[in-house]
């Protein structure tokens, strides 16, 4: 196996030298082998967040080095970084473009990093292979691919789920 994501020894202090200094992260290790899976579990203030952002790029660590696949990445930039990851974030309107249909987000992603042409935007078997990976969620929402991001968020935060007998063809208020 190879390592997909290692820290060494990373340090960020927050408005260094002032009274309101605070050292967010100090001599912070961690590697993942590739297929490895990790859960980051702490209080508010712990250094979660930090952390991701820094491995994002985001802002700069003061100290350390950070690799994604054996590069390092330490002094990249956040949109050079962008290469190389990808992110969810919590705040499902983050990171999401929601006047943009689902296909048309999952196919910004799929592209990411892939040079660009003028051709039809989304292809039949884009569409399918969108419609086959959703499907697995047991969300509903592969039958909703063409639908705005922002009406389905609303629409799983809610609750109502096709797994939960809801049913988006007969309550068409649920999507508005």
């Amino acid at each position: 196996m190879s390592e997909m994501l290692k820290i060494e020894n990373i340090r960020k202090v927050f408005n260094p030298g002032t009274i309101n200094e605070k050292v967010a992260l100090d001599g912070v290790d961690l590697t993942l082998e590739e297929g490895e899976f990790v859960t980051v579990i702490g209080g508010n203030g712990a250094g979660k967040s930090t952390t991701l952002n820094a491995v994002a790029g985001v802002w700069p660590v003061d100290s350390g080095k950070i690799y994604i696949g054996g590069e390092d990445v330490t002094k990249l930039s956040e949109h050079r970084r962008a290469q190389y990851l990808g992110r969810v974030f919590q705040d499902p309107m983050t990171g999401t473009a929601t006047t943009m249909s689902i296909e048309e987000n999952m196919a910004i992603a799929a592209r990411r990093g892939k040079s660009r042409g003028l051709r039809w935007g989304i292809t039949k078997a884009e569409r399918e292979k969108y419609r086959e990976m959703l499907s697995t969620l047991h969300l509903g929402l592969e039958d909703r691919l063409t639908s705005k991001s922002r009406s389905v968020i609303r629409w799983t935060a809610s609750g109502n789920h096709a797994s939960d007998g809801f049913h988006p063809e007969t309550e068409a208020s649920a999507s508005r």
